[in-house]
């Protein structure tokens, strides 16, 4: 079974283009993360996003706004 983490990027190598929480969420909920609220789902997702862009997955463009692209 994948991490939340492994299971996003697949995701994310998948269909490129742009990433923030929302579509991380929707993501994460595809591969079987059930939160147990929005505001957890969130937080899952801005939490991958970030570990994503420590590995250099992905790239945040624009420091001002949390939406990433692929490296």
């Amino acid at each position: 079974m994948l991490t939340h983490k492994q299971a996003l990027a697949a995701v994310i190598q998948a269909l490129g283009g742009t990433w923030d929480t929302e579509r991380a969420i929707l993501a994460l909920r595809v591969a079987g993360y059930q939160p147990a609220n929005d505001e957890a789902a969130g937080k899952e997702a801005r939490n991958n996003l970030r570990k994503l862009a420590k590995d250099g997955l992905i790239v945040r463009p624009d420091p001002d706004q949390a939406v990433y692209r692929l490296a």
